[in-house]
């Protein structure tokens, strides 16, 4: 019978911070699933791996409220022999695609569940999504998936092979057992369908119950079937009953979760309280109902609220009693209604110590005898609770025992429970949780700084502390949340410079390791600017530090595929040339023509220069330098010149197509209404056929030099109404250089356009202008025409532009605008004031003349 089937993330093409594709492996109401980077290149792919070779019957996409891709395509492998060239597209075979809806009808409010049935067998699945759905709410142009379940049969049952890469990849997902397909009387769940899948399998139940009471409707279901098998109807009747109530339960609680998540977010901590303290309330109640309907047989876990047992590798034995080890056993405790449990409580196992024969009963935590009604608690056990607030107060209940620990107690009691505390620090480092993660530093620098100098400990203590937690502490450095990497970079730099762990030199022992290949970008990144950082504060004496093993290791990173990781490792070479010159040098290949063409030697040698105060050329360096950019002006306006000579054939046609209308209408002009020719006494006459002749259509200025290859040079350096952009080096007109940027540009897809002021800002500038709100606001076009130059609103219509971007009180940043700025209506030499009028008739830009949008490339 199909049922859900487990599988891991293997690849993703990119991801935001803190949205890896790792969170597609959860199905529960809280998760935020997938989300690709920030104006990502579109098509996007995921690729998972099943538990097992399988044939897959059925894919459910939930889809994300607005950052929606608008189609997705599905691909299937049977297997990727080669380790090293994962992925290629011809091992996958195309199954085909869903389309999905923009959600503009709910207001991107509501989350689609797509369905597709599909017959395919395989082990690995691709996902590749297309461009997003663009709307108001999505403006990064980002797509997005909140979960994914796969449902289908194994397809090889007797294949034992299969078992061993089914056990490693089981524990990286949160699921239930496959039902037995063998068993005939659950094969199809008595609908005598083999195709028949179970809804506990679809994934809208457990992105909308509590994963909790998902697991105990399961079960139930199990013993319902099992109930069935051996004709026991009316106890079957009674769980199907139970797992209706409990699917409403489920329900209730995953929303309470979702607005408690909420509240939290916002930092309302008094209602995150209130719904954390209604959840348990609820959940006591229902729990206490199932009980005593006898419905939790065989469920102790479930009777005690418990989420997570307790490891047996945890040594608990030194937290009983400072004085004498103590045993200690789980018992379990039913919630009750009548007595809620307090804030700092959690439903799970309570521990309590089984006293020795020669010592009295002491309590875990508190010596005092536990409130009538409430089973003595540890706030150890606390940290492996579900809720993060318990895991935090637990370090804190744990950092302030060891605070109060009296001088004097036994070394063995005391080295047991440092040993015991490292344990915990060890893994709330791992806890995603921000608040959880700061605990634990805090705790760890109390043990460092005062717990082992407070009762004379060791080194070997400080340093059982320091290489068990460093490793750590290190790989959350390469976390995809910004703040969690921060806070481990910081600790890791103070805890360095504390005086128990700067004698050890351990850490930078660590930090000197040269990068694999394989290392997450954060990682790279952080690694490097933290041996940069310590590098400056400890130095290179009796530190850790030496010039052979920190040249190493930034030679090494000089390779590195990531630009910030290199960067980096030059100033690290630097910073080492000024303490050790020599010995750096010795690390580096010889300062020649051939080593400088790599640009990162050529910058290192430039920066050793600088140091050594030898940067002034010589006067015959000074003169060679003057003859070769001479030599290279020349050849690039003979390249310039050569290029618009191939170009200008289509500004040329557009002059040929004005100058036969401008002609046209000057014979209108010089007839009088009854068809007589007019005699125009004061303007020299023009051949209606010439008119255009030594004439720039663009800014109306005449002039003899203005030749085929004389307007060529014109438009492409001295024109005030063109420019040429930046990014593809194309001649356009000013006015129409915001549009190039967005719809004609070769590097169109680099830029995004401000709602504000309307002008195109490359994308990754675009979100913090778009934040600031410092752009001065675009008008509408019939109200005001806006310049892409000096950002300026000013009259509309099209005169307007040759007005702005020509006149003395134009617009203050165009380039091409000089002291002389109307050399059109300047007479010119040796034609006198007639001249003059005339070149002051040319035509206007944009009125009659049809301007190329297009302009000219390079």
């Amino acid at each position: 019978m199909p049922h859900k089937i487990g599988f891991v993330v293997v690849s993703s093409s990119g991801h935001e911070d803190g949205f890896s594709a790792r969170e597609l492996m959860i199905h529960a109401p809280t998760v935020s699933g997938w989300r690709s980077p920030k104006f990502c290149q579109f098509p996007q792919e995921i690729v998972l791996q099943m538990v097992e070779r399988c044939r897959v019957r059925k894919l459910q996409l939930l889809a994300h409220q607005y950052m929606i891709s608008s189609k997705v395509e599905f691909y299937i492998s049977e297997s990727l022999p080669e380790y090293l060239v994962p992925y290629q597209a011809e091992r996958f075979r195309r199954l085909g695609y869903v389309s999905l809806c923009d959600n503009e009808k709910t207001g991107c409010k509501a989350r689609e569940l797509k369905s597709v049935y599909v017959d395919a067998v395989g082990q690995f699945l691709k996902l590749i999504f297309h461009q997003n759905h663009a709307n108001k709410y999505n403006i990064y142009n980002q797509v997005a998936l909140v979960a994914i379940n796969i449902i289908g049969d194994p397809a090889d049952l007797g294949d034992e092979s299969n078992i061993t890469s089914r056990e490693k990849l089981i524990d990286h997902y949160l699921g239930h057992s496959p039902h037995n397909p063998e068993d005939p009387a659950l094969d199809g769940t008595f609908s005598g369908r083999s195709d028949y899948i179970s809804p506990l399998d679809d994934l809208a139940f457990d992105m909308y119950q509590d994963p909790e009471v998902a697991q105990i409707i399961r079960r139930l279901d199990e013993r319902k079937r099992e109930a069935v098998k051996k004709e026991r109807y009316d106890h079957a009747k009674k769980l199907k009953q139970a797992i209706a109530d409990l699917q409403k339960v489920g329900e209730r609680l995953g929303r309470y979760e979702v607005e408690k998540r909420c509240a939290v977010e916002k930092e309302d901590y008094d209602l995150a309280k209130e719904k954390k303290q209604q959840m348990a309330r609820y959940r006591a109640q229902v729990y206490e109902q199932l009980e005593l309907h006898g419905l939790l047989r065989g469920e102790p876990e479930v009777r005690a609220g418990l989420r997570m047992q307790r490891p047996f590798a945890l040594p608990l034995q030194p937290l009983a009693s400072p004085s004498s080890p103590q045993h200690w056993k789980a018992v379990s405790s039913l919630p009750r209604t009548e007595k809620l449990v307090a804030e700092d409580s959690v439903a799970g196992p309570v521990l309590q110590e089984k006293p020795s024969a020669s010592s009295p009963q002491h309590s875990a935590v508190d010596p005092s005898p536990p409130a009538a009604g409430h089973a003595p608690r540890s706030h150890v056990s606390g940290a492996y609770s579900k809720m993060w607030s318990c895991r935090e107060d637990a370090l804190l209940a744990l950092y302030k025992k060891l605070m109060e620990m009296p001088v004097g107690t036994q070394k063995e009691d005391l080295k047991n429970m440092l040993r015991a505390s490292v344990f915990l620090i060890r893994r709330a480092i791992k806890d995603i949780v921000a608040s959880v993660f700061q605990a634990s530093l805090k705790l760890l620098k109390m043990i460092i700084t005062q717990y082992i100098p407070k009762h004379k400990l060791g080194k070997l203590d400080t340093t059982h502390c320091v290489e068990r937690a460093i490793p750590l502490l290190l790989a959350r450095t390469g976390d995809s949340s910004a703040r969690l990497r921060v806070m481990a970079l910081n600790f890791i730099q103070e805890m360095a410079l504390f005086k128990e762990v700067k004698s050890l030199q351990l850490i930078p022992s660590y930090l000197v390791q040269p990068l694999k290949a394989n290392a997450s970008v954060h990682l790279a990144m952080s690694q490097v600017d933290l041996l940069a950082r310590l590098l400056r504060d400890l130095g290179t004496e009796s530190s850790g530090f030496t010039v052979d093993n920190v040249m190493k290791f930034a030679v090494s990173a000089l390779e590195h595929r990531v630009y910030e990781v290199r960067e980096t490792a030059v100033r690290i070479i630097l910073d080492m040339y000024r303490q050790h010159p020599a010995l750096t040098l010795e690390h580096l290949p010889p300062d020649d023509s051939t080593t400088r063409r790599n640009l990162l030697y050529k910058a290192i040698f430039e920066g050793f220069a600088k140091i050594d105060g030898s940067i002034l050329p010589t006067e015959a360096e000074v003169r060679a330098q003057k003859r070769v950019a001479t030599k290279e002006a020349e050849k690039q306006k003979k390249e310039e010149m050569k290029a618009l000579q191939g170009q200008s054939g289509e500004l040329r046609e557009t002059q040929a197509g004005v100058q036969e209308k401008e002609s046209e209408a000057v014979k209108l002009r010089n007839q009088d209404p009854q068809g007589r020719k007019a005699v125009l006494p004061d303007t020299p006459e023009i051949p209606a056929n010439h008119f255009l002749d030594n004439l720039c259509i663009f800014c109306g200025e005449r002039n003899e030099s203005f030749t085929e290859e004389g307007l060529d040079l014109h438009y492409w350096k001295h024109c005030l109404m063109l420019t040429r952009c930046d990014h593809c080096r194309q001649v356009v007109e000013i006015s129409s250089l915001t549009e190039h940027l967005l719809t004609e540009c070769d590097k169109r897809d680099g830029f995004g356009k401000c709602p504000r002021c309307s002008e195109a800002i490359p994308k990754e500038e675009l979100p913090g202008h778009i934040k600031t709100k410092e752009c001065s606001p675009a008008k509408p076009e019939k109200v005001a025409n806006h310049c892409p130059l000096c950002h300026e609103n000013f009259a509309p219509g099209e005169e307007a532009w040759k007005v702005h971007l020509m006149g003395p009180a134009g617009c203050t940043m165009n380039l091409r605008k000089t002291h002389v700025l109307y050399k059109a209506t300047a007479p010119q030499q040796g034609k006198g004031p007639a001249a003059a009028k005339s070149s002051t008739s040319a035509p206007k830009v944009g009125s009659k003349i049809p301007t190329p949008k297009g302009g000219l490339k390079s």
